[in-house]
């Protein structure tokens, strides 16, 4: 690879021959996978030029390289003008390449890491390994559990045993006063699923999850927010399809609107979950669920175009992946939440709610209006629960229609 980047062999022979030579060409290799161009790879060639020269003149060995001492470089590179952008993540991935092939060992735990990290890791495994939650919601969980390990314990040891029901009682209606019941909700579904842990574990001598208060936030008391189908159109037709980023959109937007995926869904689809001869769709689903759906014939079209034409060549099985590199599927639901949010506005429609989830809502709503039962809805929504869909009967303004009382007139006459 730094015979393709560099034109002279003087220079290709200067490279290989320093502290890092031996893994820069490996490393170059590695980001051309990932679909940097070479112009990009030749500017993060020169910052490991400068890495190793800076290295040397301090005297410093290959197994000095560490977070630290990176940042020191990068602190000496903006000192003297020579900070590009891209240059601090160009540093960090040749530290990862380099571990990832052992030559540089892996930070070992800071001191004072274990008491709260230990236990944080034990129950974030325990969530991901046992009860299959989402990775959005493992985070939720463990970040309302270190709150309030650090409310308890404060900085200094973290007893278990010491744990008592006021414990858990006080800290929720402390947080509660902030109003939104939806967080207090989760606040606690995640402190009684701490409380279990601890108690299957046996880090505490009692199931302390019955302390915890219910929080009033009534089933279905929300109504869902939807677009009407000609807006559903207008989104998808904002997609600019003369672009490869707009076709990739619009096929995102396709499978979101027309089998109300959900954003997680669309993520973690892979090349090998299209069934192109059936028309069948296999979707990862809440709770590792594995879900077969009908492919529609405009959503296998949209798809099909965006890989012949527009997908990056890259390792990763994803079906969506980054227009830029690095090529790689996107790292959270949340970048496709970004991508209906933009259509949305540019179809100049002001919703109140904008994320991946409203093309589901408006699907089902859809659905309804068009006299689908409440079964079928169901079905195509993967509900685990079947009252779950019963939500969308607020919006079934026809059925609403039916079952409401007259208004009493003057004199007591209906």
């Amino acid at each position: 690879m730094l015979e393709k980047l560099l034109k002279r062999p003087s220079a290709v022979t200067r490279r290989a021959a320093g502290i890092l030579g031996p893994y820069v060409d490996s490393f170059l290799v590695a980001a051309a996978e990932l679909g940097y161009t070479a112009s990009t790879m030749r500017t993060q060639l020169w910052v490991l030029g400068d890495l190793e020269r800076w290295l040397k003149r301090r005297r410093l060995v290959l197994l000095a390289l560490e977070e630290q001492t990176l940042k020191q470089f990068l602190e000496h590179q903006r000192r003297h003008g020579r900070l590009r952008r891209g240059d601090s993540r160009t540093v960090q991935r040749f530290l990862e390449h380099l571990r990832a092939k052992g030559v540089v060992p892996s930070p070992e735990p800071a001191v004072g890491y274990s008491p709260l990290a230990a236990l944080g890791q034990c129950y974030e495994d325990y969530l991901r390994k046992e009860r299959a939650l989402c990775p959005g919601t493992v985070a939720r969980y463990g970040g309302f559990v270190r709150q309030f390990l650090v409310e308890r314990f404060g900085r200094g040891p973290i007893c278990l045993r010491k744990l008592v029901p006021d414990d858990v009682s006080s800290f929720v209606l402390r947080g509660a006063r902030s109003g939104v019941s939806g967080s207090t909700k989760l606040e606690v579904t995640a402190l009684r699923s701490f409380c279990r842990f601890l108690f299957r574990t046996g880090k505490t001598k009692c199931d302390l999850a019955g302390a915890l208060p219910t929080v009033a936030a009534w089933r279905l008391a929300e109504v869902p927010r939807y677009l009407e189908p000609q807006e559903v159109e207008r989104v998808l037709q904002a997609c600019d399809r003369d672009t490869a980023v707009g076709r990739r959109d619009y096929a995102v937007l396709l499978l979101l609107a027309r089998l109300g995926l959900r954003a997680s869904e669309v993520l973690a689809l892979e090349l090998g979950d299209i069934d192109w001869r059936a028309g069948v769709l296999t979707v990862r689903g809440k709770g590792r669920y594995y879900d077969q759906l009908p492919l529609p014939p405009d959503v296998g079209k949209a798809i099909a175009t965006y890989l012949r034409h527009d997908r990056p060549s890259c390792s990763t099985r994803r079906v969506f992946i980054r227009n830029r590199a690095p090529h790689r599927g996107f790292a959270h639901p949340s970048s496709l939440s970004t991508i209906v949010c933009r259509a949305v506005g540019r179809a100049g429609l002001q919703p109140n709610h904008k994320g991946a989830h409203l093309l589901r809502h408006s699907l089902a709503t859809g659905m309804l209006r068009r006299g689908a039962s409440f079964a079928e809805i169901s079905q195509i929504l993967r509900h685990r629960a079947p009252n779950t869909t019963e939500i969308y009967a607020k919006v079934d303004l026809q059925g609403l229609r039916a079952l409401a009382l007259p208004w009493p007139r003057k004199g007591g006459e209906r």
